[in-house]
């Protein structure tokens, strides 16, 4: 077993570590509906990005703005999240390893209290989190990350950053980490041009194999 401290893990969450993207998906198709923006797909353009740009971007209206913050906050508390295919455990591996390990999220801190409730132990598995509160501009500008590899006082390039949105892995990929993508949100031929590597799942993730791809990238 490898000694990977001085390495680091950054994670984006919906779609990465849980089960939400479909259930987003769904929700932002309903409030489309009802708040129509002209785009048929808004669901699939606004991942990655947090509230605040996505009503910046779609409704300039601040009426309606306040209108379509209220339902998305309606739609969330009904939400059941869960832990996707190997998270747990590689989160659990990490810690255990005492691996510097953050959070980044375009969620902001009442989506992270409602995920609390649904998964308590969650928080705990992570060094800082990073919350759209706390970023001026949302992904793909690199912020996110760069506050994150500062928080865990790790170089970028010794940071693997985990996304499934395209805007995500081009977050990674500007703030010059090893960005892993993990398809199923989008098909990873739209992430692997902005990713070191791509997988499916966490559960195709082994820590060591991942250090020493780094290690030759580095050469």
């Amino acid at each position: 077993m490898r000694n990977l401290r001085n390495f680091a893990f950054l994670f984006d969450l919906d779609g990465v570590l849980i089960d939400s993207e479909k259930e987003y998906s769904r929700i932002w198709r309903i409030i489309n509906t009802e708040y129509p923006t002209g785009f048929e797909n808004l669901e699939t353009l606004i991942k990655g990005c947090t509230l605040d740009k996505i009503l910046t971007d779609y409704y300039p209206d601040q009426e309606i703005r306040e209108k379509v913050t209220s339902r998305l906050y309606e739609l969330e508390a009904e939400m059941n999240y869960s832990y996707l295919p190997g998270a747990e455990n590689l989160l659990n591996e990490l810690k255990i390893r005492g691996i510097p390990r953050v959070l980044v999220t375009s969620s902001n801190v009442d989506k992270m209290k409602h995920l609390s409730e649904e998964i308590p132990d969650l928080p705990d598995k992570f060094n800082s989190i990073v919350t759209a509160n706390l970023v001026t501009k949302s992904k793909p500008d690199p912020e996110g990350y760069l506050l994150a590899g500062k928080l865990a006082e790790t170089p970028m390039e010794k940071c693997f950053v985990f996304e499934d949105s395209l805007q995500g892995v081009k977050a990674g990929h500007a703030a010059g980490a090893m960005v892993v993508g993990v398809s199923g949100t989008l098909p990873a031929e739209v992430l692997s041009p902005y990713c070191n590597l791509v997988v499916n799942s966490l559960e195709e993730i082994n820590l060591d194999e991942l250090i020493s791809k780094l290690s030759k990238d580095d050469k």
